[in-house]
């Protein structure tokens, strides 16, 4: 499964982040590492209640602020353990979540979960000095996916402006999300 997959990319990603590359910078203009994986097991952590049915209401803020706590990486590994289980048990059957912006369908929310997972697994990996490849077959699904929901995603802030670059698909699929496959991290 797709969700799974690229959960396994992203946690490679965390599996090579060392003790003192918490406070690394990202391609994520303003996050360090610490934030970067925050906000991903901030995401791990809502998909449980709302692949379950659960509104953010009934949510509220029970995962706002840092979610990491004095171990990171055991969180990171817990967050993203629980997250796989539901989403294996509960995608199968369809369905749909409560969002935001209002109800979705579960197989889009997986997508968009699936690109955070991958995209972010890069911002991760190069921000730590670890192996920055995407599965090809993960790079085109999302890939896929994203190309008729870039402008959505730019003109509501959530991405940057695409990077204009020549490259494999990983490299075109990074500059959508406002990526420059040639960003490097500073020691």
């Amino acid at each position: 499964m797709l969700h799974r997959r690229t959960v396994e990319h992203w946690r490679r990603a965390v599996d090579a982040v060392g003790p003192d590359d918490w406070g690394r910078a990202t391609p994520c203009a303003g996050w360090s590492v610490r934030d970067l994986v925050n906000h991903v097991v901030g995401e791990e952590l809502w998909t449980v209640p709302l692949v379950q049915g659960s509104t953010i209401e009934d949510v509220g803020d029970r995962f706002d602020g840092d979610v990491l706590g004095s171990d990171p990486l055991a969180r990171s590994l817990e967050a993203a353990t629980e997250a796989v289980a539901v989403v294996d048990e509960r995608a199968p059957a369809g369905g749909t979540v409560h969002l935001s912006y209002g109800e979705e369908q579960l197989g889009e929310y997986l997508l968009q979960l699936c690109a955070d997972h991958l995209v972010h697994g890069w911002d991760l990996a190069v921000a730590v000095g670890a192996d920055t490849r995407m599965a090809p077959e993960l790079v085109d699904a999302v890939a896929d996916w994203f190309r008729e929901r870039e402008e959505l995603y730019r003109s509501a802030g959530a991405i940057g402006q695409h990077v204009q670059t020549d490259g494999d698909a990983q490299t075109q699929l990074l500059a959508a999300f406002g990526r420059d496959a040639r960003w490097a991290a500073t020691p």
